[in-house]
């Protein structure tokens, strides 16, 4: 497995890229990558179900310019910012690997996480919901997954320095809850983590044992994908109803 470190100013390629990863992987035309990322402004991702009307704050998104996007994985819809790191794991789906279905791909990522993090903060970490990772009862990590034939992209987001006020500003209380959330409003249930952005990439690289940096994405490939899906209506507010 290969780092790419890469972040691009407009949200929507940031989402953009990991599509065309999994494309690459899934096609036998790139090796199992681990990309990090991090937001240059704030705005809001939903994932692949969820309607925005039900998830967002609209009006206060639009008062506040936080643009809203929607990815191609599941899960909720989270707020980027400055103070979040994104984490791409693309990998070819495998028997051996532990990533044949989503349950043990869930599984085996998630722990190999909470092993890494649990040493790094020398604290107990732990799995809750499907795919969040927390300290002591505070969420810090978010993640989802999106499967093709061949591949599967799992990444999410490490709370390091977040404005934790901007959550509640920008969404909802979400539709679906795991039950150690306990009704708590956004700040009251995330916490940012103690550890530098380079700690956590190490860790990350570490724990996966990536060796060497990975090829660029053709830059081209991105923008256009962003400009024909990821910023298009038809696609951000799919499962809603367009009112704006």
């Amino acid at each position: 497995m290969k780092t790419l470190d890469q972040s691009y100013s407009e949200p929507a390629m940031n989402l953009a890229c990991d599509e065309i990863l999994l494309n690459e992987v899934d096609s036998g035309d790139r090796e199992a990558t681990l990309r990090f990322w991090e937001p240059q402004s704030p705005f809001v991702v939903m994932g692949y179900g969820n309607n925005i009307n039900r998830e967002c704050l609209i009006e206060s998104c639009n008062q506040n310019k936080i643009e809203i996007l929607r990815r191609f994985s599941g899960g909720g819809a989270v707020l980027q910012a400055s103070g979040c790191l994104n984490y791409s794991l693309i990998l070819p789906i495998s028997i051996n690997d532990g990533t044949s279905n989503i349950g043990s791909t869930n599984c085996h990522i998630m722990k190999t996480h909470q092993r890494a993090f649990s040493e790094a903060l020398n604290d107990k970490v732990t799995i809750e919901g499907h795919t969040d990772l927390a300290l002591k009862g505070l969420k810090f990590s978010g993640n989802a997954q999106k499967r093709t034939r061949n591949a599967l992209v799992f990444h999410g987001t490490f709370l390091l320095n977040l404005d934790l006020k901007l959550l509640d500003q920008s969404l909802q209380m979400p539709s679906t809850t795991p039950s150690y959330r306990k009704s708590r409003s956004h700040d009251k249930f995330c916490k940012n983590i103690p550890l530098t952005v380079e700690s956590v990439k190490n860790l990350i690289e570490q724990a996966w044992q990536t060796k060497g940096a990975s090829k660029p994405v053709d830059i081209e490939k991105i923008h256009k994908l962003a400009q024909v899906k990821y910023t298009q209506k038809e696609w951000i507010y799919r499962q809603s109803k367009i009112n704006q």
